[in-house]
């Protein structure tokens, strides 16, 4: 299954990776999601550069933990430096290019020096881009960082934009070549177990591969420290992708919990489906809701499971109650179907596998234009378009161009006037009719001239 490669920003605060973060994709990114309900942190995005697409992740620089961050630590903090050496650990392990962001006019700092004894160990490119730099007479002084032993440093200013093209050109440069065999058609359904560390997600995996007891082999995955589990069920081939927990925030250092997004983005770009796994004696946290934000960033499907359903004291309102608070609370995952589970008990466990069969089947479901434009017709008699201006929204007719998840195309006369309200509307009717459980579809306006092939 082919994948954008991952480029990874390192370094410590204040060098500003979230300037050059900004400026390598193009547009600010702001802490909000677009999708109504969710507030949660966007610490990636794609990028293109010479017609080659990647990932750029703004992972952050090195943060002190909840309750000690009244002032900075020094660079020479033995405190400070075991943090470093774990995040560059990390990006090492989990990019394809490491960019290592530094001052420019700072010069080379011991965590600097720190980072780059880490990443000269790896095999990864890395490319360092000293910031900060203005002024083109200050350029030279970004030689220094060639001290470091890293490779190529290209002087940038993040704020102006200057040397950001060099800076692309270096990254694009240390990009993997594209392997064939990443395109080999994988029959398996791919699941990937997402969720903080200590609900359960080991245990999952282990009842569920060792109670079907048809483990077929253990395969590499592709990180190194990564192995996919394969079972048949019912006759159908399922892949269970080993996951990292993602870290709950003011229970670890904040720089490492971002880098936790570099393992998150790698699995979820393997996986069909994903199960997000919520502690049921803990409840829904914000870290739970970032999680599921980022499954509807990657358009997979989704399971919410519940589970250490066994400990939760509870009466005949218990799960009904339960259920309404997921729902309210990860109201932009509405789709996804609801499990409570014992991982440890094994209690509906045997219930996963055949909802995941329902979601890639979901997934994969075409409609015919002639069902699509049926629906739209009733959509537009029951719920007239918009007006704005005395000119009324009109739309001609749809059509489904993409599977996995289903996208739609809506030609329209002004597909300006289609707003956020209405493109609800038109999902919730959608999904009220034909069976898209647990799967995000897409929803496209375009001018009727537009070419329907292209979503």
């Amino acid at each position: 299954m082919s994948r954008k490669a991952i480029v990874a920003f390192v370094g410590r605060p204040n060098v500003g990776k979230s300037t050059l973060f900004n400026r390598i994709i193009g547009r600010r990114l702001a802490v909000v999601s677009d999708v109504a309900g969710t507030t949660r942190d966007r610490l990636y995005a794609d990028a293109e550069w010479g017609g080659v697409a990647f990932t750029v992740v703004d992972t952050g620089g090195i943060e002190l933990t909840e309750g000690h961050n009244t002032a900075p630590l020094s660079e020479d903090s033995e405190q400070f430096l075991p943090l470093i050496r774990q995040q560059a650990a990390v990006a090492m392990e989990d990019a394809d290019v490491i960019v290592l962001v530094v001052d420019g006019q700072a010069g080379i700092t011991t965590a600097d020096r720190e980072v780059a004894a880490i990443l000269r160990q790896t095999k990864k490119p890395v490319v360092i881009a000293a910031n900060k730099l203005e002024s083109s007479k200050l350029w030279d002084t970004a030689y220094e960082f060639y001290e470091l032993g890293l490779g190529e440093v290209i002087a940038v200013s993040a704020l102006h934009g200057s040397g950001t093209g060099d800076l692309l050109d270096a990254i694009v440069d240390g990009l993997p070549p594209f392997d064939p065999a990443d395109d080999v058609e994988d029959q398996s359904i791919r699941i990937a177990i997402l969720g903080r560390p200590n609900v359960g997600k080991s245990t999952l995996l282990n009842k569920m591969v060792g109670e079907e007891r048809v483990i077929v082999s253990p395969i590499a995955g592709t990180t190194r420290d990564a192995i996919d589990e394969k079972l048949r069920w019912h006759g159908q081939d399922f892949t269970i992708i080993d996951t990292a927990g993602i870290r709950r925030r003011g229970k670890i250092d904040q720089g490492i919990e971002k880098y936790s997004v570099l393992r998150a983005i790698k699995t979820l770009r393997r996986a069909d489906v994903a199960l997000l796994l919520i502690d049921g004696e803990e409840g829904i946290t914000s870290q739970d809701a970032h999680i599921g934000g980022m499954l509807t960033d990657e358009n997979v499907g989704v399971i919410v499971l519940v589970n250490k359903w066994d400990v939760v004291e509870k009466d005949s309102h218990t799960m009904p109650e339960y259920e309404k608070k997921v729902r309210d609370d990860l109201n932009f995952l509405a789709y996804a179907p609801l499990l409570f589970i014992s991982a440890e008990t094994g209690q509906r466990v045997n219930k996963i596998l055949g909802a995941v069969m329902e979601v890639q089947a979901a997934r994969h479901h075409r409609l015919s234009t002639g069902q699509l434009n049926d629906l739209l017709r009733d959509i537009v008699v029951h719920h007239p378009p918009p007006t704005k201006a005395g000119t009324q929204l009109k739309f001609y007719y749809a059509t489904q161009v993409a599977l996995a998840p289903p996208t739609f195309v809506f030609f329209v006369n002004r597909p300006e006037m289609v707003h956020f309200g209405y493109q609800r509307y038109i999902e919730n009717r959608l999904r009220e009719r034909y069976p898209f459980t647990g799967t995000p579809v897409r929803l496209i306006f375009r001018g009727r001239g537009d070419n329907p092939d292209k979503p």
